[in-house]
């Protein structure tokens, strides 16, 4: 299996450690006065969603994670699971709440998703980066209130709930940035 020395470390990089996937979110390089190069490497599970800090001398190498990012098909929700589907293969897939996390809120039938997979289970789904949403509910603005960055609640047909600028209005649809929550813009009038 493929192993990455230090000189290969970077954001993004998928590694094994104690045969459990990591996902390196953050890297510092620190060169002491005396001794060896050491680097501070934040690392996330793709399992558990833990994070740990750990540090690696130069020289020192970590084995890459056998893991796999496939392109997913969001089918739908039942009790207990999300149903995803390979596109290439059509083979369907049961992906618990916990995988899923946060991305639950986002997610809409027929959308495409990315998938990781690890020894044959999908461990973490990845919504797109911008969905378009529209919205189910929210109060009405006040007349004449349009000045400055005025925000109201709403919720969206997924049942997720965003601060919107105060002219979104029921049936408005909204593109949501997924990675935050954020409202974006407004892509049409009801």
């Amino acid at each position: 299996m493929a192993s990455y020395g230090t000189s290969d470390f970077k954001k993004g990089l998928k590694v094994q450690i104690e045969n459990e996937p990591y996902l390196m979110v953050d890297l510092e390089f620190m060169k002491p006065g005396k001794g060896q190069a050491v680097y501070r490497v934040r690392l996330k599970s793709l399992t558990t969603g833990r994070v740990v800090d750990k540090n690696y001398r130069s020289g020192d190498s970590l084995e890459a994670a056998d893991v796999e990012e496939k392109t997913m098909q969001f089918l739908y929700k039942d009790a207990t699971d999300f149903h995803f589907m390979d596109g290439e293969s059509f083979e369907q897939f049961q992906v618990g709440a916990d995988a899923v996390g946060d991305a639950a809120k986002w997610l809409k039938d027929e959308m495409e998703c990315d998938v990781v997979m690890w020894n044959g289970s999908p461990i973490t789904v990845t919504p797109p980066a911008h969905v378009e949403m529209k919205v189910t509910y929210t109060e009405p603005g006040a007349k004449g209130n349009s000045t400055g960055n005025v925000q109201k609640p709403a919720t969206v047909e997924t049942g997720a709930e965003l601060m919107v600028p105060i002219f979104i209005n029921v049936d408005d649809v909204v593109r949501v940035d997924t990675r935050t929550g954020d409202y974006v813009e407004r892509v049409s009038k009801g």
